[in-house]
This record gives structure tokens, C-alpha cells and sequence, in this order.
């Protein structure tokens, strides 16, 4: 007596030929493996809890990149000496050509063109000279109450809010305060200046040397107790000079 057929194969008959219907039936039904317990995930496949946690470390460390660095604290500054000058670098003629930058810098302020005669009031060159940088300006001390800085004159490497320093012909770095001393500068004339500046004795040029019509000017450091950076940027106005 012939056993009943299984359903799965009368229905795969009814869509394939016997022998195809036959061997489909023996592979995917009678030899079919039977699993007792599930298998093992797959290792290198996270879970969505380790998957969210990644995505979160990935989005912080993208934040963290984007932060800009933090600046050092004024006590930082002092520790790590940023802006000390070394004593290598504590020599005159290595400013030399910084103050012929800053002598084509101050004439384009005060529109002093070679060729040209420019007439040059306080009332309209006081404000730019007040807010102009004076690193690379070669001052003089002529006044002060600390006697023995008067006389004293160089080129300022370093101008901060209450101290002006100066490098002179001597090689010897100077810090002068700014509090009541006042500080004489020249601006000489651009016609006939390239000959004097390219001359090895740049620091023993007096006033008369620096050619005709040469601007004098003197500096009130009470006056001027700002950073080069903040008087860029303030409004300074004329005011009667009380302790004179």
C-alpha cells in the first residue's frame, strides 16, 4: 500500500516536473538541517547599542576638532618667556631694517611722498601719530623722572601698554617706562633719506644729518599707556596736559 504523499511535494508536482519537483523536495524539505539552538551572531556585526555609543564618540571627537585651541593665560606667557627676546637676537643691526619699514610705513600714514612737499599739523597728523605702531620707530628720552634713562635712544622692538624697549647701538636691550617720560622721535623728509639710511652709521645720525625740514616730534608716555593693538582701534582727542 503506497504511502501518502507529503503536501509540499504534490504542490511542487503541480509547478515543476516530477523529477525536478523530486529533487527540490529531497534538498530543501527531507535533507533540510534542523537547528536545536539559534546560531551565533556574527562577530564583526555591532549591536545597536554599541552602535549608538560609536556614533556618539565620532560626533564628539568631530566637535572637539573644531574647537579652536584655547590661548595661553597671561601666566603661561610669562613661564614659557613667548615674548622674551633671546640674547642671540639682542643686536642692533638686526632692527636696522625694521626701522626703515617703519619710516616708509609712517610717511604712507602722514601722505608724505617722495618729490612732493606734504605740510604736516597737529591737527591732522596728532590723531594718526597717536594710533599709529611704533615698533620699529627709533625714539630718544629727553625727559623723565627717572634720571638715568635720559639720553637714552634706540629702536623699540617692543612696545606694551606701560613700557617701551628699545635696543640700542650698544647692543643692550632697554626697558624705559612710560610713565612721566616723554620720548622725541624725527621723521625725515623721503627725498634724499636712502643715502644716510644705507650708511653703516645709521645709529650716530644726529638731527641735523637727517636732511632738511626733518618733523619733530615728542611723545607724553603718561599719555600713551595703551597696547600698539588698542590704539588702532581708539578715538584720541586733544586735552590740555595737566602735569606740564
Amino acid at each position: 500500500m503506497e504511502a501518502n504523499p507529503h503536501a509540499a511535494l504534490d504542490l511542487l508536482k503541480k509547478a515543476h516536473p516530477p523529477e525536478t519537483a523530486s529533487a527540490i523536495f529531497t534538498e530543501k524539505v527531507l535533507r533540510k538541517p534542523l537547528h536545536l539552538r539559534p546560531t551565533s551572531p556574527d562577530p564583526n556585526r555591532q549591536d545597536a547599542r554599541a552602535h549608538r555609543r560609536l556614533q556618539r564618540l565620532r560626533k564628539k571627537e568631530k566637535a572637539k576638532r573644531r574647537q579652536k585651541p584655547k590661548p595661553l593665560s597671561a601666566k603661561e606667557k610669562r613661564i614659557t618667556g613667548i615674548y622674551e627676546i633671546s640674547k642671540g637676537s639682542q643686536k642692533y643691526d638686526i632692527y636696522v631694517p625694521l626701522y626703515r619699514m617703519w619710516l616708509d610705513y609712517i610717511w604712507e600714514i602722514l601722505g608724505m611722498v617722495k618729490g612732493k612737499q606734504t605740510w604736516v599739523t597737529a591737527q591732522a597728523a596728532g590723531a594718526k601719530l597717536a594710533s599709529a605702531d611704533f615698533h620699529g620707530a627709533k625714539l630718544m628720552v629727553v625727559r623723565s623722572k627717572c634720571v638715568s634713562t635720559v639720553g637714552l635712544r634706540g629702536i623699540v622692538v617692543r612696545d606694551t601698554k606701560f613700557t617701551f624697549q628699545i635696543i640700542n647701538a650698544k647692543n643692550e636691550l632697554k626697558t624705559i617706562p612710560k610713565t612721566h617720560t616723554i620720548f622725541r622721535f624725527q621723521i625725515p623728509q623721503p627725498d634724499g633719506v636712502e643715502k644716510i639710511l644705507d650708511s653703516e652709521k645709521i645709529s650716530d645720525i644726529s638731527e641735523d644729518e637727517m636732511g632738511p625740514n626733518t618733523l619733530i616730534f615728542e611723545l607724553h608716555g603718561s599719555s600713551f599707556e595703551h597696547r600698539a593693538i588698542d590704539r588702532a582701534t581708539k578715538k584720541f582727542k586733544q586735552r590740555n596736559m595737566t602735569e606740564l
